[in-house]
């Protein structure tokens, strides 16, 4: 009989159970912490909703709102507001508008004549194979200097909070790989792309709805919690895992036909395994600390109309960038105040992300000060620091990949799946959790079928 182990109640873990004791099969899923959810952690304090970790979920493929529907969410779903689509990034120490259309982007501030013409060369730039390509070197050859250093760097900083030198092309942004290998050019690519993601039923991540849910994204893993009941244990770390004969796993001495590994990269070298896993301690999570604070819309001479403003590297600020979470979503702070989280740290300046609160808050404040117009001190802040925050997709991470389809190979019944293994969004690792439990299906029905 299938049981299957799931270590770790992140939101992958979770939906993977949910995804199982749905087909049926019996699950068990082991938290070391006393809660749910990982890094998705929801905070209301002084009338203020405070995301300590993802703030959103980009709809870009028709398994999450099944999900959604099936967990009974479809009313708490909540929508990005309009002026969400608004985004802006500094250059020259002002926030400008990024453009939203081809005929914006020739009449914007935000890149130079020289990078529009450069930009207009790309669909005849000779494609290339290289796996080992840095997305810095990509987005040069194929986009120019200026493109990297006001559109992808600041991008890059703000969603992987990672540094385009060091990121795979195909490992951290497979899609604009994929263009490139497919179409010969990220331009022909992404017109001809689209009529084939309609075809799938499909949405492109630039054209999905981002929605979160009325009262934080934690209510999304605690209700898959609520609907797996006593199948999770909080409060309870894996001691070990042991091979007891063909087909059957010990995992902290309970028997299970399946293991699922759904916890950070650097945390399994903690399992006490029977397989060696030594080389995931080497995938590099780096400090990020996201710093909320609520401040009177009249403190600011920006209207805070838009999603955010990021923040490029060359710009030489404090700050990654900001949310506005209160223009993005309804009920995220009081009448007449903003709520804004500022991100600080990641790949390349980690040692920002763990100084001190009081001198973080000074240097955030200075930055919202002269690039937004600030006025004074916030009335409520909250700070979130996160020593190992998203896992980095570096130049060579096929290797640990490799690992993962290795040990799956040598180890049949163990499964991994996560962030750390197909892509860092909430979208991806709701995804993760699927396809995995599907895996799983799959494997005892390979069993079965073998021992006819």
């Amino acid at each position: 009989m299938q049981k299957v182990a799931i270590i770790g109640a992140g939101i992958t873990g979770l939906t993977a159970a949910f995804e199982l004791k749905e087909k049926g099969i019996d699950c068990t899923v082991f938290e070391a912490s006393g809660r749910v959810g990982g890094c998705i952690q929801t905070v209301l304090e002084d009338g203020f909703l405070v995301e300590c970790g993802p703030n959103s979920i980009l709809d870009t493929h028709p398994n999450l709102g099944k999900l959604i529907a099936r967990l009974g969410l479809e009313g708490n779903k909540l929508p990005s507001k309009p002026e969400a689509n608004n985004r802006f990034i500094v250059r020259d120490g002002k926030p400008i508008a990024l453009p939203t259309s081809p005929p914006a982007f020739f009449s914007s501030k935000a890149f130079s004549a020289k990078a529009k013409l450069r930009l207009m060369r790309e669909p005849f730039i000779t494609s290339k194979s290289n796996e080992q390509e840095s997305l810095a070197e990509f987005v040069v050859r194929r986009l120019g200097q200026e493109f990297l250093d006001y559109a992808i760097n600041p991008f890059v900083s703000g969603v992987y909070a990672g540094d385009p030198a060091k990121l795979a092309t195909c490992h951290a942004f497979p899609k604009l790989y994929e263009l490139e290998q497919k179409y010969g050019s990220l331009i022909k690519g992404a017109i001809k792309g689209s009529k084939e993601r309609k075809q799938r039923t499909e949405t492109a991540s630039k054209d999905a709805r981002m929605f979160t849910f009325d009262d934080g994204m934690e209510v999304l893993p605690k209700q898959l919690a609520a609907k797996l009941g006593d199948t999770v244990r909080l409060n309870t770390p894996v001691s070990s895992i042991q091979t007891l004969e063909e087909g059957i796993w010990l995992v902290n001495r309970e028997e299970f036909s399946d293991v699922l590994i759904a916890i950070p990269a650097y945390a399994q070298t903690e399992l006490n395994a029977p397989f060696d896993v030594d080389v995931f301690s080497e995938i590099y999570y780096p400090p990020v600390a996201s710093l909320s604070l609520g401040f009177g819309l009249n403190q600011f001479m920006h209207p805070l109309n838009g999603f955010g403003v990021l923040i490029p590297k060359i710009e030489k600020r404090f700050s990654l960038g900001a949310l506005f979470p209160s223009s993005i979503f309804a009920g995220r702070a009081p009448g007449g105040m903003a709520l804004l989280t500022v991100f600080i740290g990641g790949s390349q300046s980690p040692e920002r992300a763990l100084m001190d609160e009081g001198e973080m808050l000074a240097e955030v404040l200075k930055d919202l000060h002269d690039l937004l117009g600030l006025d004074g001190e916030p009335d409520f802040r909250h700070l979130s620091v996160w020593p190992k925050a998203i896992p980095q997709y570096v130049v060579g991470y096929e290797k640990y990949l490799n690992r993962m389809k290795q040990v799956e190979a040598d180890f049949p019944g163990i499964h991994f799946a996560g962030h750390y293994r197909d892509g860092i969004s909430v979208a991806n690792s709701i995804l993760s959790g699927i396809n995995t439990a599907e895996r799983i299906i799959k494997h005892e029905d390979t069993k079965d079928t073998k021992s006819l």
